[in-house]
Order: C-alpha cells, then structure tokens, then sequence
C-alpha cells in the first residue's frame, strides 16, 4: 500500500453515479470517494453502491464539500 495517497486521510475525488435522460438533465448521485496515488497513475476507489446502469464519474470536490 505504499502507493497509497498517505498525506490526506480525505478523499482526492467523489464518485458519482450519472444518470442520463432522454430531454431532461442527467441526475447525479453520489456513491463513493476515490483517493489518488502518489505515483499519479491511478486510484482506490471505495463505492457504497454500485450502479447498474449509467455510468461512475470521479470529481475532485469542491469546496464546499
């Protein structure tokens, strides 16, 4: 786990589950956090959900979050 973002115990980006509809605004909902690795090359990501349909986006929060 040496990879492992050590410095921050807080998530670098949300995971949120994006829903499209046909003629109105997608809906987003979120479903996990994601931490970075050190290297830059990749992520742990922790999800409370996993969606069967739509698709997972990961967004660094903001901040008021």
């Amino acid at each position: 786990m040496s990879d492992i973002n050590k410095s921050s115990k807080r998530p670098t980006h949300h995971a949120f589950h994006v829903l499209e509809r046909e003629g109105k605004e997608a809906i987003w909902t979120r479903v996990g956090s994601a931490w970075a690795h050190n290297d830059g090359k990749g992520f742990n990501i922790q999800l409370h959900v996993a969606p069967l349909d739509g698709r997972i986006t990961l967004r660094m929060p903001s901040e008021n979050d």
